[in-house]
C-alpha cells in the first residue's frame, strides 16, 4: 500500500487560497487524487493527476480556481486552491490508485487503494 499524509489546510476568508500537501511513500502509485467531503454530503473527486504529470482531471466545481501538481520525483502531490468560496468547506483528502484512470473513472473513490487522513478547510464569507 501507499502511505499518504496530508497537509496545508485550514481557514481562509472567501476569495483567499490555500495549498494542500500530499507526500507518499511505499508502493508505486498511478493517479493520485484529491476528495473531499462535507457534513452530510457524498465524497466527491475534486482533482486527479497521472503520475509524473502528462494526464490531469477537475471537477466542474474547481475548474480554473484549483490546480493539482506534483513534483520530482513525485512523491509529493499539491493543491493549489485559489479564489476559495464557502462551498468549498470540507475534508479534503488524498488518495492514490493503483490503475491507470480516465476521465470516466477519477472520480470514483473506489478506484482509490490508499487514503490520508484528511485535512480540513473552512472558508468563511
Amino acid at each position: 500500500q501507499v502511505q499518504l499524509v496530508e497537509s496545508g489546510g485550514g481557514s481562509v476568508q472567501g476569495g483567499g487560497s490555500l495549498r494542500l500537501s500530499c507526500t507518499a511513500s511505499g508502493y508505486m502509485y498511478w493517479f493520485m487524487g484529491w476528495f473531499r467531503q462535507a457534513p452530510g454530503k457524498e465524497r466527491e473527486g475534486v482533482a486527479a493527476i497521472y503520475r509524473g504529470g502528462a494526464r490531469t482531471y477537475y471537477a466542474d466545481s474547481v475548474t480554473g480556481r484549483f490546480t493539482i501538481s506534483q513534483d520530482n520525483p513525485e512523491n509529493t502531490v499539491y493543491l493549489q486552491m485559489n479564489n476559495l468560496a464557502p462551498e468549498d468547506t470540507a475534508m479534503y483528502y488524498c488518495a492514490a490508485s493503483l490503475f491507470v484512470l480516465s476521465a470516466d473513472s477519477w472520480s470514483s473513490p473506489e478506484e482509490y487503494t490508499s487514503w490520508g487522513q484528511g485535512t480540513q478547510v473552512t472558508v468563511s464569507s
